[in-house]
């Protein structure tokens, strides 16, 4: 964005009369503001993380976790994971972007709450990106809603018009690309489901 910014402000210097420069000047001047802001937000994140320290451990509780008690009906197994509707979606969205030029990184398998790093290469230097994408991909057999976890929504909150939603729809035919950018604006609906209560025995001999 640095370099974006001084290459319209040497235009301008040069005294171009291309339209719109200004426009683009002020545009790119907030984007560095709002970059630089959010730099030094992360900064003062990280630097109090630095200070968190391990204690002795406590235990507070405990969970038994089940496969879904529905997980057969049709309005839950469209949403079991499937590692091939994943493949086709990945291969798809990596495929989209390179056709746009842009060079795709992935890292799926470091849980940073995103599938793929996608880099948009300077046209004069191409080790030097001018835009970036972090996108989480959601591949459905046909067409449905799509879900998210609690670290790649919390990861979307954080990365804002950074974060890219990439739903491919169709995978077991013809795969189609939807790209959202900032994917927290759509109004999500945390899913919440309590099966039932339990208490032990000896609370209930205890509680007479």
């Amino acid at each position: 964005m640095q370099c974006q910014f001084a290459e319209l402000i040497e235009q301008k210097e040069s005294g171009s009369k291309e339209a719109g420069l200004d426009g683009r000047i002020k545009q790119s001047e907030d984007r560095l503001f709002e970059l630089n802001a959010r730099l030094e937000q992360r900064r003062e994140e990280l630097q109090q993380e630095s200070s968190c320290t391990i204690t002795d451990i406590r235990h507070h509780g405990r969970a038994w976790v089940l496969p879904h008690p529905e997980r057969t009906l049709p309005e839950i197994a469209r949403m079991v994971s499937n590692e091939e509707i994943e493949r086709i979606a990945v291969e798809a969205v990596i495929a989209y972007e390179e056709a746009r030029g842009w060079k795709v990184v992935s890292v799926e398998k470091e849980n940073r709450g995103f599938d793929l790093i996608s880099r948009q290469p300077h046209p004069e230097d191409p080790e030097t990106a001018i835009a970036v994408r972090f996108i989480e991909v959601k591949g459905r057999s046909t067409v449905g809603e799509v879900a998210l976890t609690t670290n790649e929504y919390k990861t979307a909150e954080r990365l804002k018009q950074d974060y890219w939603l990439y739903v491919v729809f169709n995978c077991a035919s013809t795969p189609e690309v939807h790209p959202i950018e900032d994917p927290v604006r759509l109004g999500w609906e945390p899913l919440v489901k309590i099966e039932h209560y339990h208490v032990s025995a000896q609370k209930i001999l205890t509680a007479q």
